[in-house]
């Protein structure tokens, strides 16, 4: 009896976390140096060792350390179509980066390490980077870079301000959080009243959702600590959206 070889998943099973367009893709001993230099390194491709560029389209496995990201340094040309029409931008040709598996621990490193990455390919091709969780737009002039140590809510993790349906109430609500695993959190006000303290209050929340590394459960209640008050869960639901669904936890306080 034949035995069939089990073949492994394709890297690139998730949506990517980041997308850079440009006019020329970097090499891989480019990227490599870069990162090397910034960040200490090394910084490995599996099965491509130093001195072999893979085929520009061919999805790699990017590793420093523990962490480990997905790449694809050119994106195939359809992709790269449905991305310049997306986006709107002048870029026909883009890379893209995202997460793999990661465990509560380590996720915020694991993320990390693929801005990084998407950090290097947007300095070295001068090009624009757009994070497609936070629905933002990243010229190289405009990453914030951080050591492991300072990992800011503010660099992966946005508010949003809208109106709900019916157009009576301010809706706040975070992009971000999915990239981590967690559902978004939302939050409803009258119409008029101040949105700055609420957005700053909604990334406090966001960020000791990270700490705790995972989503609270509808009737629960979570202290805050740098806002001396605590949240509660009240409902959860999935809003459409123009391109991934929202899974949101409306919470208040």
């Amino acid at each position: 009896m034949k035995i069939r070889r089990k073949l492994p998943k394709p890297l690139r099973s998730k949506p990517p976390l980041h997308v850079i367009g440009f006019s020329s893709s970097p090499t891989l001993a480019e990227l490599r140096t870069w990162f090397d230099l910034e960040y200490g390194g090394p910084l490995s491709f599996k099965d491509h060792p130093i001195g072999k560029e893979p085929a520009s389209s061919s999805p790699l496995m990017a590793t420093h350390g523990p962490w480990s990201a997905w790449m694809l340094l050119s994106a195939p040309s359809a992709q790269a179509d449905a991305w310049q029409q997306r986006l709107e931008w002048r870029h026909t040709t883009c890379a893209a980066v995202g997460a793999v598996t990661a465990t509560k621990s380590n996720s915020a490193d694991v993320i990390l390490h693929a801005a990084r990455l998407a950090r290097g390919i947007t300095l070295l091709t001068e090009g624009t980077a757009y994070d497609v969780t936070m629905q933002t737009y990243l010229n190289p002039s405009d990453w914030t870079d951080r050591p492991l140590s300072q990992f800011s809510v503010k660099d992966h993790v946005t508010v949003v301000h809208s109106e709900d349906a019916e157009g009576q109430r301010d809706w706040l609500y975070t992009r971000g959080l999915s990239k981590f695993g967690l559902d978004e959190i939302e939050v409803f006000q009258p119409i008029g009243l101040p949105i700055h303290t609420v957005s700053e209050n909604l990334l406090d929340i966001a960020d000791e959702l990270l700490r705790i590394g995972q989503s609270p459960s509808v009737g629960s209640t979570i202290p805050i600590p740098t806002r001396a008050f605590s949240i509660r869960v009240v409902r959860h639901r999935t809003h459409p959206s123009a391109d991934t669904p929202l899974i949101l936890r409306e919470i208040v306080w």
